[in-house]
């Protein structure tokens, strides 16, 4: 079994329901209940799906009383008729592209089938219903968790990864051969993908900003771990450990130092060229293992220059008490 949890968001829905149908019946409306049903339907895991979510649900609503007032009207209050409005009242949704308010919607058409008569007092009524329920469920979901401390968290996690994962290439770069089984990358892995579902959440509860920092700098890392993942057999994989691997061993140690959340790209990248130019100024190599051994150290070199370019254009994130500083 699963550990019991209350999270935030059902925290929102059971206050926001008490306090919809609180308000309604405070109002003395006709069918309050039906004001927390609303309200259920309005929390959504985020402020943009939340309101997305709303404006389809009035929007329905408001089609829903006045295809009820002429089909009732005109045809009569029988249960053939209520089928055919929702004959038509589907599509018509489906090309509005509100379908999710049909929920909400058949709730509202379902008190006026109930009343067998449409009269500006009912429809005041469901007014007022409408806007107690999506209106609490408006301003409860406003409320959302401050999540850029967790993102802070994978950011810290991702980097100490990357470290370790630079520092065993440049050990086997100088010994042939560690003992490393590759932990650290199925944990940079791991962070990576929450890191970035989590970013998005965020960027999702910030309906004004711009831009946001975090999905930004995960969204790098993930384009960077495809390039790690890639390097690993090239260096793995060398038939023999030539001078050259040293001298690019004691460039990824020094890498291994500086991997953070800021931009040092241009600076590793000047220091990878001259990498390249003292690998170029190596004897050639004298046998078969050598020149595949090089070979591959050469586009290992061209894979982390790619790996570098990634992040040039990115200002990095500044971290204060573990949150991004917007400048």
């Amino acid at each position: 079994m699963r550990k019991f949890k209350i999270g935030f968001r059902t925290v929102k829905t059971a206050v926001g329901v008490a306090l919809a149908i609180w308000l309604a019946a405070f109002l003395n409306l006709e069918y309050y209940t039906s004001a927390g049903i609303l309200t259920i339907l309005s929390i959504q895991t985020t402020k943009r799906k939340s309101i997305h979510a709303i404006y389809t649900r009035i929007v329905a609503s408001f089609l829903v009383l006045a295809m009820s007032y002429v089909f009732f009207t005109f045809l009569g209050y029988h249960a053939l008729i209520l089928g055919l409005l929702v004959l038509f009242l589907l599509p018509i949704l489906v090309m509005l592209k509100v379908t999710p308010g049909f929920v909400s919607s058949s709730v509202i058409l379902l008190h006026i089938f109930n009343e067998q008569h449409f009269t500006l007092a009912l429809l005041e009524n469901e007014l007022l219903i409408m806007l107690v329920g999506f209106g609490v469920g408006f301003l409860v979901n406003m409320q959302m968790p401050d999540i850029e401390r967790e993102l802070n968290t994978y950011r810290i996690e991702i980097e100490k990864n990357y470290s370790a994962i630079f520092s065993e290439i440049a050990k086997y770069l100088r010994e042939g051969d560690t003992n490393w089984n590759g932990r650290e990358l199925l944990l940079a892995t791991e962070a990576v993908n929450k890191g970035k579902s989590l970013a998005y959440q965020d960027v999702e509860n910030h309906i004004t900003r711009k831009e946001n920092l975090f999905y930004r700098y995960f969204d790098i890392r993930e384009q960077q771990l495809e390039i790690i993942e890639r390097i690993l057999p090239k260096i793995t994989n060398l038939p023999t450990i030539v001078t050259q691997a040293h001298v690019i061993a004691e460039f990824m140690d020094d890498l291994s130092n500086n991997v953070h959340s800021g931009n040092t790209a241009v600076k590793y990248r000047e220091k990878l060229s001259q990498v390249k130019k003292e690998f170029q100024e190596l004897p050639l190599p004298q046998t078969h293992e050598e020149f595949v051994a090089m070979a591959s150290l050469y586009q290992f070199l061209e894979e982390m220059d790619q790996y570098l370019s990634i992040k040039q254009n990115f200002k990095g994130l500044k971290i204060k008490k573990g949150k991004p500083v917007f400048n």
